[in-house]
């Protein structure tokens, strides 16, 4: 990424141009001490390059110090909890030093107490609220074997159900989004019926350097890049930069939305910057490799859910830039890892593009009402707009196009989908069929709003013909509830497809259980975790990729019970949605984002 970009995450901004003495999130049992657990670096995450046999990890034993609180900081409504700092401080000089002190001081006492201080925090950038209860940040765990299970774990079952998620290394200094934590992935690794757990940090750039440093100084993309404060932040940034005090050209992103297994690599990413390329060892434990860049082939950022075909096993991705043109661009890698040229696709205006869709033939890409401009943040606004005078419109781009000429757009009135679930082609009506959760108000994630979200499961049809759309509720009115985040089974991306699994998101934000849906008939079966349980993405795990039944596999998720402070791991078989396995687990799992399961065998090949 160039050093003088800004690039996104989860529709939010980060500047690429570079300090605030940030406690580490720990756990305290005083309000005015703070824990800060210490532990050296790893061998693996001081030099992300990608080298041809990189060494294990060595994590070293965690000690516990304890630190009083910064003065003036808000008490913030639960324990914070977790922080890795080092014994390596940065090598600065006698200048880097006195500049340093400087940018600090006019950070905390302009930028912090001055034009944020009397500026009050909405729910959406409230660390109070973003991070509060199980959405607080956790420690890293090595692996712990042979955990209790209660129930019988299916025998096919062999592998690792790893989940991204965001897990604030530091505690915040000032607004704060739950999509701007650092990542951390979490592992249940299961072989013979037996279980085990671990939990790592995706040791990024920008995460090694702020943990050295020991305080935030990259901005937070949607918790402080809003008005005349996050100019200066953005300013803060870049005097660090150029001070040499921190390393944008590294990379800025924070890896904690999407988990993707391709090419022989497990890849954590977030829209931010280029993937990363964790290991899951044989012992269970996940290690960070290096930044990826398909061995030079991509040079900018790529959204956070790629698509794999399942039958081609390319993977089909998306780029975007807020600040120059192009604003969008297509790409396709091959499954060996060779990558095409870009393809620009022209837009207006830069847009927030998390998810996308694809087909046997086509990609289906969104061109909807949440869009980025800039000079907001002039105003004393946030970059992130909805533009409810801008018509929402998918454009259908042949996955072999020689360039963006032949893409078809389709006008598709009053719909945002944050994320798409399939999408297939239907040839005797000329129409592409897309399957997505059409959100409203359509930036409610991201700015607070008087109305209530809804996020409704839809099925939206292009007709290349007539150039016309629809759009059809899947769920009958009595039926309706809040459906987001899942998958159909894997092995039917870009085809027709019968059942969709998706998280019940009620109550907002919390995720009360899942929903086997029948896209034809609409009929719904619902598992609920139960009093006080709360959970994240259902992920569907199939059988036997060339089952005659869809819906013949299992899906695993992550709960959590409040209640008793306890999380597990569920297996329930998908065609009775009846519970199969709990996996106790031997810490809190937070309520976290997109996963993925690795085969025993495809571990085995692993880079």
């Amino acid at each position: 990424m160039a050093s003088n970009s800004i690039s996104i995450s989860s529709g939010v901004i980060h500047q690429s141009i570079t300090n605030k003495k940030s406690k580490s999130l720990l756990n305290s049992n005083r309000p005015n001490s703070i824990k800060i657990i210490q532990k050296p670096i790893s061998p693996a995450a001081t030099a992300l390059q990608c080298p041809p046999a990189p060494q294990s990890p060595s994590y070293g034993p965690v000690t516990y110090i304890d630190a009083p609180a910064r003065p003036g900081r808000p008490k913030q409504a639960r324990n914070i909890n977790e922080g890795n700092k080092p014994a390596i401080k940065p090598d600065w000089n006698l200048v880097q030093r006195m500049a340093a002190t400087a940018l600090d001081t006019i950070e905390d006492g302009f930028i912090s107490n001055v034009l944020e201080k009397s500026q009050p925090l909405p729910k959406t950038t409230d660390p109070a609220v973003q991070i509060a209860g199980n959405f607080a940040p956790v420690t890293e765990q090595p692996p712990k074997h042979n955990l209790p299970v209660s129930g019988r774990i299916p025998p096919f079952i062999n592998g690792v159900y790893v989940r991204n998620g965001a897990n604030p290394h530091m505690e915040p200094s000032a607004g704060h989004h739950l999509f701007d934590g650092d990542g951390m992935v979490h592992a249940v690794s299961i072989q013979n019926g037996k279980a085990s757990y671990a939990c790592r940090f995706t040791e990024t750039a920008r995460l090694r350097q702020e943990r050295a440093i020991g305080r935030t100084v990259f901005p937070k993309a949607i918790g402080e890049l809003h008005g005349h404060s996050g100019i200066a932040r953005l300013f803060l940034f870049g005097a660090r930069s150029l001070c040499g005090l921190v390393d944008p050209s590294k990379g800025t992103g924070v890896a904690n939305a999407g988990l993707i297994y391709f090419n022989n690599r497990l890849l954590a990413m977030s829209e931010d910057d280029l993937p990363y390329h964790v290991r899951v060892t044989p012992t269970g434990d996940l290690e960070t490799v290096c930044r990826h860049d398909f061995d030079g082939q991509l040079g900018a950022s790529m959204i956070a859910h790629p698509k794999v075909d399942p039958v081609s096993k390319e993977m089909f991705s998306l780029s975007y830039d807020v600040i120059k043109k192009p604003y969008l661009k297509y790409f396709r890698i091959s499954p060996d890892g060779k990558k095409s040229a870009d393809m620009e696709i022209p837009l207006k205006e830069p847009t927030m593009i998390h998810d996308f869709a694809i087909t046997e033939n086509n990609i289906i890409v969104p061109d909807q009402q949440v869009v980025f401009r800039l000079p907001e943040m002039i105003r004393g606004k946030s970059p992130l707009v909805l533009d409810k005078n801008k018509m929402s419109r998918f454009g259908i781009l042949p996955k072999y196009a020689s360039d963006a000429t032949e893409i078809k757009w389709v006008d598709v009135p009053d719909c945002f989908c944050f994320h798409f679930w399939n999408a297939w082609e239907e040839p005797e009506t000329d129409e592409v069929v897309v399957i997505g959760s059409c959100m409203t108000p359509a930036d409610s994630i991201f700015n607070e709003s008087e109305q209530s979200l809804k996020s409704v499961l839809t099925e939206i049809r292009l007709n290349l013909r007539t150039g016309k759309s629809t759009q059809r509720p899947v769920l009958s009115p009595t039926e309706q509830i809040n459906l987001e985040v899942g998958m159909v089974n894997k092995n039917k991306l870009g085809r027709k497809s019968r059942y969709a699994y998706l998280a019940i998101a009620e109550p907002w934000p919390k995720v009360s259980g899942f929903a086997k849906v029948d896209l034809l008939t609409g009929n719904v079966q619902k598992f609920n975790y139960g009093e006080s349980k709360f959970g994240g993405e259902p992920y569907f795990v199939s059988r036997d990729p060339n089952s005659e039944r869809e819906d013949d596999g299992y899906i695993l998720s992550y709960i959590h019970d409040e209640k008793e402070s306890q999380s597990y791991l569920l297996i329930i078989n998908a065609a009775d949605m009846r519970l199969e396995a709990t996996v106790k687990l031997p810490s809190r799992v937070p309520y976290g984002f997109h996963g993925t399961f690795v085969e025993s065998k495809e571990l085995e090949t692993q880079a």
